[in-house]
């Protein structure tokens, strides 16, 4: 694993990734943890994969917690942030990086449930663990922030809402992150090559990755986010900034 980060960037930081068993928040932990974060990696039911991410970061140097939570459930959301608590004393770095939405037989208001209100029951438990100087990032996608400007595929509309409900939701806190001496970073992507998201919309609408890639050029890849989450956590970025990775032409154009 090669980080974008120095290996003692993070030294002594404790930082929590939600949904980050898989995929880019995954990669975003390993990142955080080569360079020198303490980092819990959440996952809702894969807990042979989250235990396994914990020791290829134990074995490349790095240190690393599971913690198993359904973030749609508040008590689990509380438990999580308490065994942080208890394990570390506080947290300086928070991932928003979990969200769904696509997949099958969990509920039409899933979406809602996961990319809004998840979110700030995570940040509300969090609020208290974390000193001035802690960082929120939160993670999105171009079609979500834009939504509002720009018409995305039918069959990611109702993520895409849900997610740009969950960055109101969020921004609607900053008063109370200023006033704790806490920044808060966006970081908005467009599809991600490598992600289940990707893959389901392209099973729901074959060739829409190519055909996105054919209308920006280039489409990042899981590890190549997950870089530019990673380096959001360190750089000198204002608060209340909104990072947005890649091309965003046909968004702000559209209106």
């Amino acid at each position: 694993m090669t980080s974008p980060l120095t290996s003692d960037q993070l030294a002594g930081a404790r930082v929590l990734v939600t949904g980050s068993s898989r995929g880019i928040g995954a990669k975003t932990a390993e990142y955080l943890a080569l360079a020198g974060a303490s980092v819990v990696i959440n996952y809702r039911n894969k807990a042979q994969r989250a235990e396994k991410l914990v020791a290829d970061i134990g074995a490349s140097g790095g240190k690393a917690l599971a913690i198993g939570a359904d973030l749609t459930d508040s008590s689990d959301v509380a438990r999580m942030l308490d065994q942080v608590k208890q394990e570390w004393g506080g947290l300086d770095i928070l991932v928003l990086n979990a969200s769904g939405g696509m997949e099958a037989d969990m509920g039409e208001d899933y979406a809602m449930k996961l990319n809004r209100d998840a979110q700030v029951a995570i940040l509300t438990n969090a609020l208290p663990l974390m000193a001035p100087g802690a960082r929120v990032l939160f993670v999105t996608s171009h079609q979500a922030h834009f939504i509002r400007e720009a018409e995305t595929m039918a069959e990611y509309v109702p993520v895409a809402l849900s997610k740009r409900a969950g960055e109101d939701a969020l921004r609607a806190m900053i008063e109370d992150m200023t006033n704790r001496g806490i920044g808060f970073v966006v970081i908005s992507g467009d599809m991600i090559e490598g992600t289940v998201t990707a893959t389901l919309l392209n099973r729901a609408n074959p060739g829409v990755i190519d055909q996105r890639k054919e209308q920006v050029g280039k489409l990042y890849n899981v590890a190549e986010f997950a870089a530019e989450i990673a380096l959001a956590a360190v750089e000198d970025i204002p608060h209340d900034h909104t990072r947005l990775v890649g091309d965003t032409s046909t968004f702000t154009t559209a209106s």
